[in-house]
């Protein structure tokens, strides 16, 4: 649920522009308002919940999220839709920042890394499932109905945590040695939205507007604030944490996992829209080879953590992505000519991408929350699940901006501010029939050249995989696991 919001609104974001009678631009508000609030908290979410109980956290974000649904699906105009999706962001963060950690305390061993497996793939899976699931409901229901069905489940939810989620010893033993730290709860908040902000409005204000640079300036001197008052040890964030090399490392792949995946999903969606003229609900289900390979591979990987060690999982995942988003580009090349896109070759990236980011994921989690002493696994799995969405903006930033110059430079002297904008949201029926070749060239060129720089970021992460090795030993809670735990324990308390 809290993945597939993040995407499920783009497909539904021109009926509600209608609806509320709004400009689009304006509702636009209500992607990036979920986005921003959910990137903000996450770190603060998981370091509070191991002081107030995990389980608390979850309890309390799903009944925000689930209230908050019901207000966005309530809305009666879009000033309404927008702070209720920020609070949807915000109850979604803490149901999110505690989730590794509560499946730590609850499964060890071979039973841990299959859960983290299934979780992972599952929540990669709907944030690609977005599209899909928001045109079946559009198209069947109404766009009300993407964010009413969350209230069924939300209430099932609560029901099943209150049931059948175990509290957690550890954390009540750690609260009662660490205070709660409210100047740096609201440092690490504010931190965070000042950088995630600049990601989100840069490519539509321009990356040298004032409400861009601005916000960047004060998210680097919130950040310097944070760790300055970080720095007595009992506060927030025990900074001897991000020392552990396993652990940083772990945050820094997932942040060049999600850019090179979801970062570029949308310039995807755009470049199966504009090549194949598909609807919205198409795009969604050309996707399945992706969505369907992230489930599938997801049911192997915990067999695979048996065999293979996290750094080699995470690197060979990344040698997977890069060969899916090099075939994406062999495609989009063979689309910029006469005989149109491969399609095999786009089944084939597609299904590259979904294996990898199945492999990537799950000992990523692992070695985020096995790395450390279990009284921090809440610190430890908010700090890994709040680089997930920084890294999607970041990518979406990014390759945005280089779209947009090749985009530019494949038009030429056709790239009026018309042209230009029915392009780059790949309405290429609005273009005149005459300029829907030169069009359509000029896109998939400029997707060429998103795919090959997201396949440069996904060799960066092959040579990076390596700073895990240190946390290899620590990743599952076998007898040889243990030892390794109360070592870190000891060098870190």
């Amino acid at each position: 649920m809290m993945t597939l919001d993040v995407t499920v609104v783009n497909v539904a974001l021109a009926d509600i522009a209608g609806s509320l009678d709004v400009g689009l631009a304006r509702v636009q508000w209500t992607v990036s308002a979920y986005s921003l609030a959910f990137g903000a908290l996450l770190l603060t979410a998981g370091a509070l919940s191991d002081r107030i109980g995990r389980r608390t956290v979850f309890m309390a974000g799903m009944a925000l999220f689930t209230v908050a649904s019901a207000g966005c699906g309530l809305a009666p105009d879009a000033g309404t839709l927008v702070v209720a999706r920020a609070a949807q962001g915000l109850g979604g963060s803490l149901v999110f920042a505690p989730t590794l950690a509560l499946l730590a305390a609850a499964y060890e061993g071979a039973r841990r890394q299959a859960a983290i497996a299934a979780f992972a793939a599952v929540a990669s899976a709907a944030g690609a499932l977005g599209p899909v699931v928001g045109g079946l409901f559009v198209s069947g229901l109404g766009w009300r109905w993407i964010f009413l069905v969350n209230v069924p489940i939300g209430i099932l939810v609560v029901a099943g945590a209150l049931a059948r989620m175990p509290g957690s010893r550890a954390t009540a033993e750690g609260a009662a040695r660490r205070r709660v730290d409210p100047l740096g709860a609201v440092l690490g908040v504010a931190a965070l939205l000042a950088l995630h902000y600049p990601l989100v409005a840069g490519p539509e204000a321009g990356w040298t507007a004032a409400r861009v640079l601005v916000p960047a300036a004060a998210g680097v001197a919130l950040t310097a604030a944070l760790v300055a008052s970080q720095r007595r040890g009992d506060g927030l964030i025990d900074l001897a944490l991000l020392r552990i090399r396993a652990l940083s490392g772990a945050a820094v792949l997932g942040f060049l996992a999600r850019m090179s995946s979801l970062g570029v999903l949308a310039f995807t969606t755009l470049w199966l829209q504009s090549t194949h003229a598909y609807s919205p609900l198409e795009v969604g289900l050309h996707l399945l080879p992706l969505t369907g390979s992230l489930l599938l591979a997801g049911l192997f990987v915990a067999r695979l953590q048996q065999v293979f060690t996290p750094h080699a999982l995470v690197a060979g995942g990344f040698g997977l992505q890069g060969l899916g988003l090099s075939a994406l580009a062999a495609a989009a090349s063979g689309a910029a000519g006469a005989g149109g896109p491969d399609r095999a070759a786009t089944a084939a990236g597609l299904v590259l991408l979904g294996v990898g980011g199945a492999v990537i994921f799950p000992p990523l989690m692992g070695v985020a929350v096995g790395a450390v002493p279990e009284d921090r696994s809440g610190l430890a799995s908010g700090l890994a699940n709040a680089c997930y969405p920084l890294g999607t903006a970041t990518g979406v930033a990014a390759f945005g901006a280089l779209f947009a110059a090749r985009l530019d430079a494949g038009l030429g002297g056709a790239a009026d501010g018309t042209v230009r904008d029915a392009v780059g949201t790949g309405r290429l029926e609005l273009l005149d029939p005459a300029l829907r070749p030169l069009a359509r060239s000029a896109f998939s060129g400029a997707y060429t050249a998103v795919c090959l720089a997201s396949a440069a970021v996904c060799l960066i992460g092959v040579l990076a995989a390596r700073m895990l090795r240190d946390g290899a030993a620590g990743t599952a809670d076998g007898p040889a696991g243990k030892p390794a735990r109360a070592a870190r324990t000891a060098q870190t308390s």
